[in-house]
C-alpha cells in the first residue's frame, strides 16, 4: 500500500469563477471545477498551483484547498 505507515490527511482542490474579487461566492455553482481529493497537503498544493497558473488570464477564477481531514476528524485540528 502506498500510504502505509502514514496518516491520511485528505485535501480537496476546487475552484471556479467568483462574483467579486474580494469574496468567495462563486458565479455559477453548476460549473465548480472539482480538481480532486489528495492524500496530503503537498500533492493538493501542487494540483492547486497547476490549476491557478492555467487560469491566470481570468482574474475572477480562483482555486482553493480545503482540509477535508479537519472536517472528518474535528477533534484533531489542534494536533
Amino acid at each position: 500500500m502506498p500510504n502505509e505507515g502514514r496518516k491520511q490527511l485528505l485535501h480537496l482542490v476546487f475552484g471556479g469563477e467568483l462574483v467579486d474579487l474580494d469574496g468567495t461566492e462563486f458565479r455559477d455553482l453548476d460549473n465548480i471545477d472539482i480538481v480532486g481529493v489528495f492524500p496530503d497537503y503537498a500533492s493538493a498544493q501542487k494540483a492547486w498551483k497547476a490549476k491557478a497558473l492555467a487560469t491566470v488570464d481570468n482574474a475572477h477564477m480562483r482555486y482553493f484547498v480545503a482540509h477535508l481531514h479537519r472536517l472528518l476528524e474535528p477533534s484533531e485540528t489542534n494536533k
